[in-house]
C-alpha cells in the first residue's frame, strides 16, 4: 500500500510520533518535544513582503515594515512552491484563528514540518465540527522550511521570503525554520481585516480577575506578556493576540508562545507546569543522555522558546472570550534603566504611548539583535501592522473612553543605570505593582509628577521600597540619570516626527 503523503488533522500523539520518525526533534525527560531551527533563531521582518493590487496599494502603510510585490511574482512563487510541497510528505491543519465565532477566520495550514503543524495546532483555534460549516473562505499558508529562495527569480530578499496576499488570503512562508513566522503572518491578516469590522486587533496578553475583570497587556517580544499574564490568582484568556469589539475581548489563538530563558519553577511555575507531552521547546539546550532542558542556556539563541495548548494552564478561560477590560498595562523593557517601574497615563500619554511603542528588542527575536536596542514600535506591533497606525490607534482611543479604561506605563527592563549597568526590574517587584494596580490601591496612593515624561508616578505600593518607585534613585550617578532622561526624551520627540503620527496615512 502505498504511503499516505498528505496527513490531515492529525491528533497530537500521530504528530508527535511522525516528527520523530522523521528525526525533527527528540523528547526531553518531561515529555515535550525538543526541536532546533538552526541559523533562524528569530522572525526575519525584512523578508517579508506583501502583494500590492487595487486595493492594498490605498489601504496598506508601504515602508520597511511593508514591502511590495506584484501578483505575477507571487504567483510564480505560489506555483514553484507549491510544486515542491505536492513531492514531499506534508501535514495539513484546517482551524481557525479567532475565539468568537462572529469574528473568526478559517484557516487551512499546509506544513512540510511535522512539528510546525503541532505548533500550529497549538495556536490555532480548534473546533473541528464548525469548520466545515463556515462560509468565509480560509486564509491557506503553505509552510515550506526546505524550499530555498533565488532572490532574481523569485524577488526575494535572501532564500528566505514571507509573502502575504492579503486580498486573495494565501501566504507563503520558506526558506526558514523559525515556527512564530506563522503565527504572526495570521496575526498580520487579522490587522489588516478586522478594522474594517471595527474591531481592534491588538498585540497582547489578556486575564481575568475572580470578579470578572478584564486586564490587557500589550508589549514586544521579550517586555513580559505571557509571564505578567499568566497569574495564579486570575485565568488567563491568552498570551498574545487578542480582537476588542462591541461585544468585548477575545482570544485570536488556542495556545501559548512563551520566551523560557531563564525560566523557573519558583517564578513561573504555570508556565513550568505547562512544559509536558505534545508540548515544543525550541533551541534550548537539552542533556542527550537525560533529556533534561538547561533552561538557563543561550547556547543556540536567546529567544528560546516553548508553545503549548492553553488548556495546559490551570483555570484558563474556556472559549477566549471575556468582556471590556478595565485596565491595560503597556510593557516596556527600557534598556536605558530611566523609566520607572509603574507610571498612570491620562488619555492623551496614552495615546502617545501606543503611538511610539517604546521599549527594547531584546537579544534573539529578530534576526541580528544580540543585545537591548531602543525602538519605537507603533501599537506595540509595528512589524505586523499592514495599515497606518492611526487606523489602530483611534479605535483604542475611542475604546478606552467609552469603557473608562485605567491605562499604565510598566518598565520590565533596567534599574539602577542602562543595560551593563544597572539591573533587570525584579519580577516580583513587577508583580506586585501590576496586582496594586488591579486591587485599585495605586488609585488611593500619592502621585508625583515625573519631571521628564509629566505621566503621574506612585510614591508608595504594598511590598515595595520608595526607592525604587523613583528610577532616579536607583543610580549611583543621578546626575547621569538626569542626562540619560533628557536622551530619551528627545528620542521620544524625533519619533513624534514620524508619519504614523499624522491622522490618515
Amino acid at each position: 500500500m502505498q504511503e499516505t503523503r498528505v496527513h490531515e488533522n492529525l491528533s497530537v500523539p500521530r504528530i508527535v510520533e511522525a516528527v520523530i520518525r522523521r528525526s525533527e526533534g527528540t523528547l526531553s525527560a518531561s515529555g515535550a518535544l525538543v526541536v532546533n531551527t538552526k541559523k533562524y533563531t528569530g522572525r526575519s521582518p525584512l523578508d517579508r513582503f506583501f502583494v500590492k493590487d487595487e486595493r492594498t496599494s490605498h489601504t496598506v502603510r508601504w515602508g520597511e515594515n511593508n514591502q511590495s510585490i506584484s501578483p505575477d511574482v507571487f504567483d510564480a512563487l505560489w506555483a514553484r512552491v507549491h510544486d515542491y510541497m505536492h513531492e514531499r510528505e506534508t501535514f495539513r491543519l484546517d482551524a481557525f484563528i479567532g475565539a468568537d465565532a462572529r469574528y473568526r477566520i478559517p484557516v487551512r495550514v499546509i506544513n512540510e514540518y511535522a512539528w510546525h503543524n503541532l505548533f500550529m495546532r497549538h495556536l490555532l483555534v480548534r473546533e473541528p465540527q464548525s469548520y466545515g460549516a463556515h462560509s468565509e473562505e480560509p486564509f491557506t499558508l503553505l509552510v515550506a522550511p526546505g524550499f530555498t529562495c533565488d532572490p532574481q527569480r523569485d524577488g526575494t530578499r535572501s532564500e528566505a521570503v514571507i509573502m502575504l496576499d492579503l486580498e486573495r488570503r494565501a501566504g507563503i512562508i520558506a526558506g526558514t525554520l523559525y515556527a512564530g513566522e506563522q503565527k504572526k503572518a495570521l496575526f498580520t491578516f487579522m490587522n489588516y481585516l478586522l478594522p474594517e469590522r471595527g474591531v481592534l486587533p491588538m498585540h497582547c496578553a489578556a486575564n481575568q480577575g475572580v470578579n470578572g475583570d478584564i486586564a490587557l497587556f500589550f508589549g514586544l517580544s521579550g517586555t513580559g506578556k505571557t509571564t505578567l499574564s499568566t497569574d495564579p490568582h486570575r485565568a488567563l484568556i491568552g498570551d498574545d493576540e487578542h480582537g476588542w469589539s462591541k461585544e468585548g475581548i477575545f482570544n485570536f489563538e488556542g495556545g501559548c508562545y512563551a520566551k523560557t530563558l531563564g525560566l523557573s519553577q519558583e517564578n513561573e511555575p504555570e508556565i513550568w507546569n505547562a512544559i509536558r507531552f505534545g508540548t515544543i521547546l525550541e533551541n534550548v539546550d537539552v542533556d542527550p543522555y537525560t533529556g533534561v532542558v538547561d533552561f538557563a542556556s543561550s547556547r543556540y539563541t536567546e529567544n528560546t522558546r516553548t508553545a503549548y495548548p492553553i488548556d495546559h494552564i490551570p483555570g484558563a478561560v474556556s472559549g477566549g472570550v471575556g468582556g471590556h477590560p478595565r485596565n491595560i498595562f503597556f510593557l516596556t523593557a527600557d534598556a536605558t534603566g530611566v523609566l520607572p517601574p509603574i507610571a498612570r497615563l491620562n488619555s492623551e500619554q496614552a495615546m502617545a504611548h501606543f503611538l511610539n511603542g517604546y521599549t527594547s528588542k531584546l537579544g534573539g527575536t529578530e534576526r541580528g539583535v544580540t543585545r537591548p536596542t531602543a525602538v519605537f514600535s507603533a501599537c506595540f506591533g509595528a512589524p505586523f501592522l499592514p495599515l497606518p497606525a492611526y487606523r489602530y490607534a483611534s479605535l483604542l482611543g475611542a475604546k478606552i473612553q467609552e469603557h473608562g479604561v485605567n491605562v499604565y506605563l510598566v518598565n520590565t527592563g533596567w534599574t539602577g543605570g542602562p543595560f551593563g549597568v544597572g539591573r533587570r526590574i525584579d519580577l516580583g517587584i513587577t508583580r506586585s505593582l501590576i496586582k496594586a494596580a488591579l486591587q485599585r490601591v495605586l488609585e488611593e496612593v500619592p502621585m508625583r509628577i515625573d519631571p521628564f515624561f509629566g505621566f503621574a508616578v506612585p510614591t508608595s505600593s504594598p511590598g515595595v521600597t520608595a526607592d525604587v518607585l523613583d528610577p532616579r534613585q536607583t543610580w549611583t550617578d543621578q546626575e547621569a540619570y538626569d542626562r540619560q532622561a533628557a536622551d530619551l526624551v528627545e528620542l521620544f520627540n524625533r519619533d513624534k516626527e514620524d508619519s504614523r503620527w499624522t491622522p490618515g496615512r
